[in-house]
Formats: C-alpha cells, structure tokens, sequence
C-alpha cells in the first residue's frame, strides 16, 4: 500500500509515491519539464491559472501510476503541500473568477501597510502575531477595492491548497494553519479575526470551512478520478502551506527545532510555544501543522531573498559548470576569502533589513589577489553569515535552538557553507535528502498526533550527514563582524 503527495509550487508541480509502512520513496514525477507561466500584467503583480495547477496534478499522477504499475485501489491516501499566501476566488458553482494572486504579487503591499498605521503595531502583535502584509486578507480587500463587480460573485476565497483538495474531493475546505497563513486568524482570541475582516469590509462567509491538517478532508470524487486516474473514494489525509510542510518534512515539530532551506530564497523556521513576538514586520509568525488552540505551536519564519539566487547568479556568470565545481573552489580558499566579501541582498527588499533593498555587492575585491575561487567562497559565506544574523534576530525573539535540520539544497551540499553556519551557531546542522512532496505522502501516516513513525522513516530513509560546529570559531567570528559592519555600512 502507498500514499501519494503534492507540492503545488508556483515553477512546477511535484508528486511523489511512498510505500505507506517503510516511508521509503517509490518514485518522483514533475510537471511540466518547464517552469509554470507567472502571468505578470502589471510590474509587481504575479498571477497563475489554477487550471495549470489542476491539469498538471493529473498528467503527473497519471504518468506516476503509469510507470511504477500502481493500482490506484493500492493508494490510501493523499497529502497536499503548496505555494503559500495565494487567493484563490470561486463563484457558487465552483468556478474560477479569475486568475490566482500567488504568493510573490505585491499588489497589496500598501493595503497592509495602511491597516498596520490605522489597526495599530499593539494589537496586530498581540492578536495577528504579524502585521497584515502582503497576505491573503490583503489581497482579498484589493480585489473588493479594484474588482467590486467580481467581488459581488464571491462565495469562497481559498488558498492554492485548498484549491487542488476542491479539485479533488469538490469540497470547499481550508485549514487552520491556512487561516494562519492569510491573516484570517485571532491568536489570542483563538478563532477568525472577524474584526480585521470587518475592518477590510469582508465576512466570515467568504472563508472555507475548517478542517484538521491531519485527519479525513474529504475523498477523491468520481470526476477527479477519471481525470487523475486515482481510484474514487481515496481519502485526502493532510494539507500544509510549503513551509510548514517543509519543516514537517524535517521532522521539525517542536519548540527549539529549526528547519532551513536555501534555495532561490532561504528560509529559517523555527518552532516556539511563544504567542508573542516584538519582530512583526521581519518575522512571520504562523500556527504550524501540529498547532491547536489548546497547545499553540507556532512556526517563527524568516526568509532571505538574497540567497540560492545569488549562487546562481555567480555560477552562470563566472561560466563555472556545476555547483559542485564552485564548493571545491570554494574549499580551497581561507576563511573570509582573504578579504574580499560578498553581499548577497540583490533580490529585492529583505523584510530582515526592515524591507531596505541595498543590492548585492562585491566589496573589496584585489584584481592581483583574488580569484573566482574567492568569490564562490565569498558568496557562500555572505549567505551564511545572512542566515547567522536571521537566527540572531530569532533568539532575540526568543528562539532557543535545540537542533538544525536541513534539506539537501546546493548550498547545503557545501561544507564551506553548512560549517560556517553550524560553527558561527554553535549547533550542529543535520542534512536530509526529501521533499516537500515526499514530506507530504509521509504525513499521510499521522494521526492522532502519532509523530514516532514518522520520525523513524525519515532517519531511517533519509539522513545524509550531520555538521558539527568546528572547535576553533574565532576566524569564522572575525569574518562575521567585518561581513556586518559591511552591511551596517550599507544600511
């Protein structure tokens, strides 16, 4: 027996089979073999169809079963990860009204703004742990205030997840983790923040109703069946945003458990029992998958903009063939790459720079010294010292790190990179080899708040290697202070 997940990303869609009692993965399939279309019909505004979603779920689970000889009856569950912060709006009869406002349009930047100056930083912190933002509740509003006609023939606004579970099952459902993630969700009431609805000029009507991240969320209908070849009655079991899943993937459930990822952007999340935080606008604070309003666990998130892509970046223009040939340049160089540094903020404004953009910047750089070999060392270790002053603002929030577990991202990969970040820390980085997608089919396995399974599938399947802090710290603290007093400098 099996389950199947999907990581419904904004470039691709991924599904991955995995045998239902060892965790281990039969197989992995992505769509299309291309990036996904981000319509853009103004500058900033980032758009999808849910339609690609959808008919890209169905030629991946379709060519899945096709190619490992999985009788669907054999598939006995389903999890679903996805895009965050996306709106999706449905009519009463189920159909679109427009396309998706994905998670990176800032349309609705000055929208949040506004109702952080009018609501007040007090009790955005004490109720939304978050300042209204970019988020779902944002983008609704500026939908009512730009789009009135449309607005009218709301009857529900989703998330990406929710969409594809629809699709699925034709049950109109969201989480409470996903009411988190928009913005829909009073902490400290512990139930929908209908005042800041009310405040935007929206209901409680024009939200899904609540179902538990683990558990029955419905069952696949008779049309999804025919159209994803899955077998008709198969149940949806867990839906998480992708962050959470991503820590959930890591086995990251607890307070002091870190999770982090580096890809084109990186991320920090890190779980505390704390509902407060001073750090609204730098840090988003949202329930995690195994939050209740009985035992509040919240996932701290803070995200580097200026990370995978600036390794990238160098790659494609330093003419270097892999990331691999850049991590043994990288190795061969001292510590702080004999002085030249590298800042890596060149993708946009870092909400952990209170939203400044100050660009990328090679500084100090000797024409008669220096190599592209100190550059591949001095951009790893600007990304690592990021994510070091990403966890500074984090223990100032109150963050105790107990473990740091990572995914088997390029710059993970590097040692160069794991250790500057391990060693500046003080605490060891475990590496694992999974997915977002992968950590969803698992999930399935979780019940009544039964981790210890899958915990042991994970360890069992996917540790690759664990980073200890070296003993001698000092070069990698000199580096660090005079990477900071750069980015000071540029402040």
């Amino acid at each position: 027996m099996y389950y199947i997940g999907y990581d419904i990303g904004s470039s691709s869609i991924k599904v991955a089979l995995v045998d239902k009692e060892t965790g281990k993965v039969i197989g992995i399939r992505k769509q299309p073999n291309t990036e996904m279309t981000i319509l853009a019909p103004r500058t900033n505004w980032a758009e999808q169809d849910p339609e690609d979603w959808w008919n890209y779920v169905c030629l991946a689970t379709k060519e899945l079963l096709s190619t490992y000889q999985i009788d669907n009856k054999a598939i006995d569950g389903i999890g679903i990860s996805y895009q965050m912060h996306g709106l999706i709006l449905l009519d009463v009869n189920g159909s679109n009204l427009r396309n998706a406002i994905i998670w990176c349009d800032s349309r609705a930047v000055n929208i949040g703004e506004h109702a952080l100056k009018i609501i007040g930083k007090d009790k955005c912190a004490t109720h939304l742990l978050n300042a209204p933002g970019n988020f779902t509740a944002s983008k609704l509003k500026w939908v009512k205030d730009h789009e009135p006609d449309l607005f009218t023939k709301i009857y529900k606004a989703m998330l990406p997840g929710d969409y594809i579970a629809y699709k699925l099952s034709n049950t109109i459902t969201t989480t409470l983790p996903g009411l988190s993630e928009g913005i829909f969700w009073d902490f400290k009431e512990k139930k929908i923040a209908e005042w800041l609805l009310t405040y935007y000029g929206l209901t409680k009507d024009h939200l899904p109703e609540v179902v538990s991240t683990f558990g029955l969320q419905g069952t696949v209908s008779a049309k999804a069946a025919t159209e994803t070849g899955l077998a008709k009655g198969t149940p949806i079991l867990y839906r998480a945003g992708d962050q959470p899943n991503n820590a959930l993937s890591l086995n990251v459930f607890h307070p002091g458990e870190i999770a982090m990822t580096g890809g084109t952007s990186g991320v920090i999340y890190a779980i505390s029992d704390k509902l407060k935080s001073k750090e609204i606008s730098r840090i988003n604070n949202f329930a995690h998958v195994n939050y209740t309003p009985k035992d509040p666990i919240l996932g701290k998130l803070l995200c580097i903009n200026g990370a995978g892509i600036q390794y990238r970046w160098l790659r494609e223009n330093l003419k270097v063939d892999s990331y691999d040939e850049m991590n043994t340049l990288a190795s061969t160089v001292n510590i702080g790459s004999d002085g030249v540094v590298l800042i890596p903020f060149g993708n946009g404004a870092e909400r952990m720079l209170n939203n400044k953009n100050i660009g990328s910047k090679i500084l100090h750089l000797d024409l008669n010294l220096h190599t592209k070999a100190h550059l591949c060392r001095a951009a790893l270790e600007g990304i690592a010292f990021a994510f070091v002053c990403g966890m500074e603002i984090l223990m100032a929030e109150g963050i105790q790190p107990k473990v740091i577990r990572a995914g088997n991202d390029n710059l993970f990969q590097s040692e160069v990179f794991s250790n500057t970040i391990c060693t500046l820390i003080g605490y060891p980085i475990e590496l694992y080899n999974t997915t977002g997608a992968v950590g969803a089919a698992r999930a399935c396995s979780i019940q009544d708040g039964d981790f210890k399974s899958f915990r042991e599938n994970l360890l069992k399947n996917d540790l690759l290697h664990t980073f200890y802090p070296l003993k001698d710290p000092i070069p990698y603290q000199k580096a660090y202070q005079n990477w900071k007093k750069l980015v000071e400098k540029e402040l």
